[in-house]
């Protein structure tokens, strides 16, 4: 008797729809999208799971992608965090690096800490690059112990000068401060800092342990719920998107919730480059369109471009992630006028509830989605999860904008359309001209509910002649979820010249760590990067390394590296910083073909143009989950794996 066939199932819960892919182990793939539900995002999972009738038994893993850390630091409504710092270093949160929020903007002030200097206690302790200068004695333990208690956190995050080298000092506190924290029987969490980032640079590795602190309690929340009400369906635990673009286990997220900060972007890319790999494109830009923002990448070399630090909501984060820059522009973004007289668009989005006027869930403030209504790209009537588009409350809404002005409805909705493109273009400029990527040279992959709309318009703001429409593109996020393999990853500090590291020393630093790393599990292939700079430079670029290249080998791929990001080389010696350690499992198989449309929305929006092959602009293309615009001056046709290529004539 055969096996019963399994099932990968993504779901990427956004601020307006909740999107399921199933990635069956044929390849095929069948997806779902329902309204999502802002005050529990747990239920949003479940209706999705019901939406889509899948048995339980079939499931062979569920991929979650979330946003509760974003919206967590967006909204600071984390953990109580007391922070132990080396004495006389307390005020690093709040010096920063010292340059300011906006260069030219002197009224632009950097967000708060997240944890207050009065929260910030004080450890009589000090390492040097060159060993102990103050050690951590007894009463300064005992000290800094009753201090941190005293302040009542929920949790606790240690980052002491140098630990990234040497861990004693805070292990010792930690164990310390565990023990009281039994006795008193307490339930606080200790972070500490060479746990967490054990690289140099201190203001970054406290930044990035506080932001754990912070959002660890939340999110385990969150996911042993989550857990608890999957299993109570017949459904088996999650696993949860990482910024990096892999997945680990609910019980191993819940210990790494910084890493979570981007976790739902991160699958949009992830599902991006599974288009480009099938297509046989190795570089291009993605745009994901959703209801509250927009969220641009770069994918390199056939694969999301991964880069670490950046912050998220203000606050730095210095864990690897994929490249994604996320900006306030998106179909639920409210259209309002400034104080100059001039059209905006976002950053406040309707979101789900009330949504967009059109909706007629309640909303009655313009969106960006209203304004397409208005000019019919998106068409009225029954859409996908029971949403009725109404183009009477669309044009009630954008109407609030038109007759201040004085201008037609048309014209108020292409003016709140321009100014959300032009939001988008930006962070299309910054994430590839600011990396000396031409974006003239490569595709733009646009998805998400709103991205096939915009596409044309974005493309021509930057000179980008050729944009695809991938399959799926409503759910794209969702299908990059199922595809995400298992991924567990570590860094491991060693800062260290080139000319003072053999080649055998490298190979040992490498494949020990994946030995730790594995705990004795065989489905996972490793792979290896080193942080590379030149002495003396302020920043580091990631190099791919295997255990059996040689030191100098490493040296010369840095320095083509360095020439295809900067421009230049330097006649200096090369340092290395640190190596990052990921074993990964096999992706879930898919095969990308396009799909036979039948029932209700199988009609096109523009008379059944878009049924032929090719397409010349002006048209609508109404997609199973999204619609697609070909602009005036575009030419677009169907690909074999499904979606569309428009080309720019």
């Amino acid at each position: 008797m055969s096996a019963a066939p399994r099932v990968a199932v993504g779901i990427d819960v956004g601020g307006t729809f909740t999107d399921l892919a199933a990635l069956h182990d044929d390849g095929t793939v069948h997806t779902t999208k329902v309204l999502s539900e802002p005050a529990d995002r747990a239920q949003g999972v479940l209706n999705a799971l019901a939406a889509a009738a899948l048995p339980a038994g079939q499931l062979a893993y569920l991929a979650h992608g979330t946003t509760v850390v974003t919206n967590l630091l967006l909204e600071r409504r984390g953990a109580r965090v007391v922070a132990g710092a080396t004495a006389g270093f307390t005020d690093l949160l709040e010096l920063r690096r010292q340059e300011r929020a906006a260069l030219y903007d002197l009224t632009r002030h950097h967000v708060p800490p997240l944890v207050p200097p009065d929260c910030i206690v004080p450890v009589r302790e000090r390492l040097v690059p060159d060993g102990v200068l103050t050690p951590l004695g007894d009463d300064a333990l005992t000290e800094a112990v009753d201090a941190v208690l005293a302040l009542a956190p929920e949790t606790v995050a240690i980052t002491l000068l140098h630990a990234y080298g040497d861990a004693s000092h805070e292990q010792r506190l930690a164990e310390a401060l565990r023990a009281a924290i039994a006795a008193r029987g307490l339930a606080t969490d200790v972070v500490t800092s060479h746990d967490v980032l054990p690289e140099i640079r201190e203001y970054e590795r406290m930044a990035t342990t506080v932001a754990e602190a912070y959002a660890r309690p939340a999110v385990r929340r969150y996911l042993d719920g989550l857990t608890a009400r999957l299993a109570e369906a017949g459904f088996p635990a999650p696993r949860v998107m990482t910024s990096a673009g892999g997945t680990l286990t609910a019980f191993e997220a819940a210990h790494h919730a910084a890493a979570l900060a981007l976790s739902g972007p991160a699958g949009g890319v992830t599902g991006a480059a599974a288009i480009a790999r099938a297509l046989g494109v190795p570089r291009a830009l993605t745009i994901d369109i959703g209801g509250t923002s927009a969220d641009v990448g770069l994918i390199d070399d056939g694969e999301p471009l991964v880069e670490r630090g950046g912050g998220v909501a203000g606050i730095p984060i210095a864990l690897p992630r994929v490249l994604v820059e996320a900006v306030a522009a998106g179909g639920g973004s409210l259209a309002w006028i400034d104080d100059g007289g001039a059209v905006r668009a976002g950053p406040e989005s309707a979101g789900a509830l009330p949504g967009p006027a059109a909706y007629g869930r309640g909303g009655t403030h313009p969106t960006v989605t209203d304004a397409h209504v208005v000019l019919g790209t998106i068409a009225a009537g029954d859409w996908n999860s029971g949403v009725h588009i109404s183009r009477e409350r669309a044009a009630a809404a954008v109407a609030t904008i038109a007759d201040p002005l004085g201008v037609s409805l048309e014209r108020a909705a292409e003016a709140i359309i321009a100014t959300a493109d032009a939001t988008m273009a930006r962070a299309l400029r910054r994430i590839s001209v600011e990396r000396g990527i031409d974006p003239r040279g490569i595709p733009l992959i646009a998805f998400g509910g709103g991205g096939p709309l915009h596409a044309c318009g974005l493309a021509e703001r930057l000179g980008i002649r050729q944009v695809i429409v991938p399959p799926h593109a409503g759910v794209l996020s969702a299908v990059g979820l199922a595809l995400a393999p298992e991924r567990r990853e570590r860094l491991t500090s060693c800062v260290i010249t080139a000319e003072d590291w053999s080649d055998g020393a490298l190979a040992t630093l490498l494949q020990d760590s994946a030995h730790d790393l594995a705990g004795g599990a065989t489905h996972l292939e490793p792979r290896w990067w080193v942080r590379a700079r030149y002495v003396g430079q302020g920043y580091e670029l990631d190099v791919p390394v295997d255990p059996g290249d040689r030191v100098a080998h490493v040296v010369t791929r840095f320095a083509a590296r360095h020439e295809a990001r900067a421009g230049f080389t330097l006649d200096r010696p090369v340092e290395f910083i640190s190596a990052r350690t990921t074993l990964s499992s096999s992706p879930w198989p898919v095969r990308f073909v396009r799909p036979q449309r039948t029932g209700p929305l199988a009609a096109d929006a523009d008379d059944g143009r878009a049924m032929s092959r090719a397409i010349t602009g002006d048209a609508v293309v109404r997609l199973p989950d999204a619609t697609l615009r070909v602009a005036r001056g575009w030419h677009a046709r169907t690909l074999e794996i499904g979606g569309w290529l428009l080309e720019a004539q």
